[in-house]
């Protein structure tokens, strides 16, 4: 068998697996208790990234297939919300039953990922993107909505040195930031000096002492993919660019969202 070339596919995996053996104890009744997330339950999270894996999974298998998917969603648009239309698609799975239905899938997508071309190019609500770009926005979003499940649960989540891809990401869409708010950026990237899960610095920018943001790299994560609010972090964050696009960053796609109020976003229990 040939090496895996996509490694964000192991990640992604790895990710999957540990918000499924958190959420594996709990009974039909817990999965559907409320979130932090808009009202959002556990089912709704679990719902939502199974969904979203099918589709991802459904561009690389079959295009055609997943064209007339994205048709039904954008036909949906203004009638209902998504996560409504989600519920509807899965014909309102729930519970150990969904927990399941997602496991065994993301189980089985995750090799097909590994092992097609990194730069393949793939079909999408928005823009097309690299088959490396989709597997990397699959961990993201697992990652992100897994936040108000930790936080729920009153789990403080032990990261690994995976959500670099997250990192990444983040400095990727600094630029879209400000694109999907019709805004120009206020200046270069600022000078990233981020410690990862493991004790390493990961640096990204150029060298600057008037525009960086350093500290937790984790944290950093909660920030660009707003499970949490600047304010709730510990980074330091110096210069006025710095200031701003910490104040509205935003690494996944679709409109423009405003991060969480401070102070309603957070791990129970630990406060």
């Amino acid at each position: 068998m040939n090496a895996p070339t996509l490694p964000q596919a192991a990640d992604f995996l790895a990710e999957s697996t540990a918000l499924y053996e958190l959420l594996l104890p709990l009974s039909d009744e817990e999965l559907s208790q409320p979130t932090q997330f808009k009202g959002w339950s556990f089912n709704d999270v679990v719902q939502h990234l199974h969904v979203w894996n099918w589709a991802a999974n459904e561009s690389l298998v079959d295009e055609a297939s997943f064209m007339q998917f994205i048709k039904q969603v954008f036909s949906n648009s203004g009638q209902s919300s998504l996560k409504v239309f989600e519920r509807q698609w899965l014909d309102n799975l729930s519970g150990k039953a969904l927990l399941d239905t997602w496991h065994t899938f993301f189980m089985e997508m995750a090799p097909r990922f590994a092992e097609c071309d990194p730069k393949l190019r793939l079909k999408w609500a928005g823009p097309d993107m690299s088959a490396r770009s989709s597997i990397t926005a699959r961990l993201m979003e697992t990652w992100a909505h897994g936040q108000e499940v930790y936080d729920e649960l009153g789990v403080v989540r032990v990261d690994a040195d995976r959500i670099k891809n997250i990192v990444v990401l983040g400095v990727n869409t600094y630029g879209w930031t400000y694109a999907c708010r019709e805004q120009t950026p206020p200046g270069p990237l600022p000078w990233l000096t981020l410690s990862a899960p493991s004790g390493e610095l990961w640096e990204f920018g150029e060298q600057s002492e008037h525009e960086r943001i350093s500290g937790s790299a984790t944290e950093f994560c909660q920030v660009v993919t707003q499970v949490r609010n600047i304010a709730d972090t510990t980074l330091v964050v110096k210069g006025p660019v710095a200031t701003d696009w910490m104040s509205k960053a935003q690494c996944f796609a679709g409109a423009a969202e405003a991060p969480p109020a401070p102070g309603t976003r957070f791990t129970r229990g630990t406060r």
